[in-house]
């Protein structure tokens, strides 16, 4: 079993409900082990891990996925590159929506909806109730 581990964040851009890591794709990463011998591709389900750590840290979710939805994985992720994860929230039904890309290249997309709203909205319903 690989121990869950987040790639290096070069850079953040936060503008309203929508954030933008660039991320370090590194060769050492331990995903590309095995993931194959020929030509190391980094396993969509890492990208998806990574989208849901991030997005829930940043957006106060917790890792309570419900549904994955409209999931595509669109090109090969390879080492020694650099992504943009592109991630907006929908607070009210408790979604994320997250890209991976680099320019006109397109990885990977998806929603992701969680079993809760994020911490924020909870305490607000609470202040309110």
């Amino acid at each position: 079993m690989i121990k869950s581990t987040l790639p290096t964040i070069l850079s953040t851009a936060i503008d309203d409900d929508t954030i933008c890591w660039r991320l370090e794709i590194a060769a050492e990463l331990e995903y590309f082990k095995g993931h194959f011998p020929e030509q190391p591709v980094l396993p969509g389900v890492t990208q998806l891990d990574w989208a849901i750590k991030l997005g829930s840290q940043h957006f106060g979710y917790t890792c309570d996925v419900a549904v994955l939805e409209v999931l595509k994985f669109q090109q090969l992720m390879l080492p020694n590159t650099q992504v943009n994860l592109t991630m907006s929230h929908n607070a009210a039904k408790a979604k994320l929506m997250f890209t991976y890309s680099d320019g006109d290249k397109r990885f990977a997309s998806g929603r992701i909806a969680f079993n809760m709203a994020p911490q924020s909205i909870q305490q607000t319903n609470k202040d309110i109730g």
